[in-house]
């Protein structure tokens, strides 16, 4: 299972990668919406994606993740986390909404029900 990373905090960013790659997921990080967008040149199995990035949002990237590959999975990883900010996400193409401090079991769950084999 590829996933893209998409998250600015570089400390945070680092410990989630080595989790999911200790996984077994094949990982890219990116810490802006530019480098993520450069990254969705290639396809994802799934994308975890902070929503505010220093010069965008994860919103762009999940819109343009799922215009190119509708069946991508998409997982908010956010601080912001009222009905609206939820609403916003899922109308942008995320599946699922987790608020900052996230469980990490809760993130293989879900990665586990897109790729049961892969987590």
């Amino acid at each position: 299972m590829r996933v893209l990373l998409v998250e600015d905090h570089e400390d945070s960013r680092d410990g989630l990668a080595r989790l999911l790659r200790h996984w077994g997921l094949e990982v890219v990080t990116a810490g802006t919406l530019a480098s993520a967008m450069e990254a969705l040149a290639t396809d994802f199995d799934a994308i975890i994606c902070d929503i505010a990035l220093p010069d965008g949002t994860g919103y762009g990237v999940i819109s343009e993740a799922k215009r190119l590959r509708p069946d991508t999975l998409g997982i908010a990883l956010s601080g912001y986390s009222s009905r609206s900010d939820i609403d916003t996400g899922r109308r942008a193409g995320f599946d699922y909404h987790l608020t900052k401090p996230f469980d990490c079991a809760k993130i293989r769950l879900l990665l586990a029900k897109a790729a049961p084999r892969a987590v």
